[in-house]
């Protein structure tokens, strides 16, 4: 039987299994939980908070919610060596988090159980729920075309390392996902990133891509430089067979304009997932949708905390899944197979649907402007950015917002810093879809708005091709699954990519 004859009838089999968490959610979770009680009794954490105790959901309530700072210490532990702390079996890779783009980094405990059943388990689901909305395709027939980050070797130990999640993936890929994956380790794994994508972009040129996978920003990068290279104009020409473009990381809005004019073609099409260091969590399971399906059989337990209510891990509203409403903004709380224990994530999302549940990312715990109490969050910006940019026909490669605080007199505003493939038909038109979509989707953005009296006009500043990259570089965060923040409530990303403007702008003198 042809191979893609057997990957068909495998991914139809894993569809009725993922029929079954859609029919029966709750129960997949309380199953879970119980498995965790269990597990989570043979480690050291789960002696120090008496998990022999725990007897129900209630019980289980009254163990810490955790951050990263919590959960430092322990991890520190395991990378020096020990074992049998925060989960049973070992642990002996780390998934250096980009989570933040500034301070000290994070690396995630990163288990074979989260790694089989929940990364790879997400990878195979993808194409699962692929090949349900679109039948008889043949994705095996070509290369799958990965953009991830690099690894690194922790001296310590000969088999256990830290790196970016997709590093971690690469490095311990099954057979069935190795035997079509482009490019080669070696190259897939390097750590400078310039010579990495152009090492990228020669060799993959000449390959027969169905799929590309990675975070929208970067795989820009590299598709623009292969076509700089082939001479091509579109990445149609180049491969002519691609058929599927597999995202996450960031919103594909701002760059969807951009990936249709580099794929001419209404039959491209792209797939949104929720895949984070600590876990795979969502899947857009609909072809006319952006909604994603929350991913209930991976081992992953989910709690939820409503915004309205969010004290960080003081927060007292906790909510399992069974109880979570539509439209509702919440901080995601996680339990997985990796050993995080009631782990405050710091992404929020909302409910579209709980028939499946369905939901939608809508931005950071602590990703926000709210200099006068207008509380715009990434949701609302990703929004008004897209609608502006499609209404003047701009392209946008980055951006970042920034407050302009209240002074004497002087109002506070936003300060958009935008990086533009394509630049708008008029900007001042730009500027006032802009603000006028945040002020009929934000009522607090829009009161702050009124007749100038708090906030005033946006600020828009425009800066050259390539200067994100070049602040990314700046603080050692230059590619890989790093990402550009969408929104700080102080200054210090402003002000840092100022002054590289300014560095540029002595250079030129």
């Amino acid at each position: 039987m042809p191979f893609n004859s057997i990957f068909a009838w495998v991914m139809k089999k894993r569809i009725h299994q993922i029929d079954l968490f859609r029919k029966y959610p709750n129960e997949v979770q309380h199953e879970l939980l119980e498995i965790f009680k269990e597990l989570g009794a043979t480690t050291e954490y789960g002696q120090l908070h008496n998990f022999k105790e725990i007897k129900n959901y209630a019980d289980f309530q009254k163990l810490p919610l955790q951050t990263y700072e919590d959960v430092r210490p322990w991890v520190d532990r395991l990378m020096s060596g020990e074992q049998g702390l925060l989960w049973p079996s070992e642990t002996k890779w780390f998934a250096k988090s980009s989570g933040t783009t500034g301070g000290r980094s994070k690396f995630i405990p990163v288990t074979k159980e989260s790694l089989e059943e929940c990364h790879y388990g997400g990878g195979k689901d993808l194409l699962a729920l692929y090949y349900d909305n679109h039948p008889n395709r043949k994705l095996y027939k070509g290369k799958h075309l990965i953009i991830g980050g690099s690894a690194e070797t922790i001296q310590l130990s000969a088999d256990s390392y830290f790196g970016d999640l997709s590093a971690i993936i690469v490095k311990n890929l099954p057979w069935w996902a190795e035997i079509r994956r482009t490019p080669s380790k070696e190259i897939a794994l390097m750590s400078e990133w310039k010579e990495k994508i152009e090492q990228m972009a020669r060799t993959t040129m000449h390959e027969d891509v169905y799929i590309i996978a990675g975070v929208p920003s970067w795989t820009l990068v590299l598709v623009n430089r292969v076509l700089e290279l082939s001479g091509k104009s579109n990445l149609r020409e180049v491969w002519p067979n691609l058929e599927l473009f597999m995202h996450g990381g960031v919103s594909f809005e701002p760059y969807r304009a951009q990936f249709k004019r580099l794929i001419p073609d209404e039959k491209m099409n792209y797939v949104e997932t929720y895949n984070a260091s600590e876990g795979f969590m969502g899947i857009q399971d609909q072809v006319d949708s952006d909604e994603m399906l929350l991913m209930l059989d991976y081992g992953i337990f989910y709690e939820f905390i409503p915004m309205t209510d969010y004290q960080g891990t003081d927060s007292k509203k906790v909510i399992p899944l069974e109880e979570v409403e539509l439209g509702v903004n919440y901080a995601l709380v996680i339990t997985t197979n990796a050993g995080l224990w009631r782990y405050i994530i710091g992404d929020t999302i909302k409910f579209t649907s709980r028939e499946p549940y369905r939901f939608k990312i809508t931005g950071r715990t602590k990703s926000f402007i709210n200099i006068a109490g207008e509380e715009v969050i990434v949701e609302n910006v990703e929004r008004a950015i897209s609608r502006a940019s499609s209404m003047t026909n701009a392209q946008i490669r980055e951006y970042t917002v920034g407050p302009i605080y209240m002074e004497n007199k002087e109002k506070g505003a936003h300060e958009w810093i935008i990086e533009f493939m394509q630049y708008p038909d008029e900007m001042e038109r730009f500027c006032r879809i802009l603000d006028d979509e945040l002020r009929a989707i934000n009522s607090d953005y829009d009161a702050k708005r009124y007749y100038n009296m708090v906030l005033d006009t946006p600020v828009i500043r425009t800066v050259e091709i390539g200067t994100f990259e070049k602040w990314l570089a700046s603080i050692g965060k230059m590619g890989g699954q790093h990402k550009v923040p969408r929104l700080s409530n102080d200054r210090s990303i402003v002000e840092q990519i100022l002054n590289i403007i300014a560095q540029n702008d002595t250079n030129h003198v």
